[in-house]
């Protein structure tokens, strides 16, 4: 009972990481881009019975990995995907991590080789306490972009609008997108009113 607790604790530290888990099938096999410390990737196992792999960099990172028994692979993902034939997995994730990638088309071109479907997740530039910190003169700083300037593990930003030109330049196809201020999901409005967006893509 109390793993299952843990599973559901873990969940909802991440509001996108509930509606991944929604998204990725039973059994699937998934590659988790930039996995972190693989707290998204334990509960997908868990919940989901997945067979999953991580990609990450940071040492601790990778040790906090191993901890939870999670399958990883230390690497950086600018270096690209080729350890992974065309379509070895149903599902590759890459939850906020778009954001800290410096090759980002070409990256995610190789997500949709390695994997039958994306899954892309990543905190709304355009949201508007973003927008107003920036008119005051400062970069934002919120619960989904947490950092000071000068700390920051993000290396672009992006809004609702640049994911979507984008997604289209490297020919995805959106199958479901949820975008959602704070926890809650919204419906309209979701460019400047949205924190946080969550998109399932294919290759079209």
């Amino acid at each position: 009972m109390s793993a299952v607790l843990d599973a559901y604790e873990t969940l909802a530290q991440r509001a996108d990481f509930r509606a991944i888990a929604r998204w990725v099938e039973a059994r699937a096999s998934v590659l988790d881009l930039g996995c972190g410390d693989g707290a998204l990737l334990e509960v997908l196992v868990r919940e989901l019975d997945v067979r999953g792999y991580g990609i990450e960099i940071d040492d601790a990172d990778v040790a906090a990995c191993e901890r939870r028994g999670v399958n990883v692979i230390q690497q950086n993902l600018e270096d690209g995907l080729r350890l992974f034939e065309a379509q070895s997995f149903d599902f590759a994730i890459l939850s906020q991590t778009l954001q800290t990638i410096h090759r980002t088309a070409e990256i995610l071109r190789e997500t949709v080789r390695v994997a039958r479907e994306a899954i892309v997740s990543f905190p709304n530039f355009g949201y508007w306490p973003h927008r107003l910190a920036v008119l005051r003169g400062r970069m934002p700083v919120s619960e989904s972009l947490p950092y000071q300037w000068h700390n920051t593990p993000n290396v672009r930003v992006l809004t609702i609008r640049d994911f979507e030109a984008l997604a289209s330049e490297v020919g995805f196809t959106i199958v479901e997108r949820v975008v959602l201020k704070d926890t809650a999901p919204i419906s309209w409005g979701a460019n400047w009113r949205g924190s946080l967006a969550v998109y399932r893509v294919r290759q079209a």
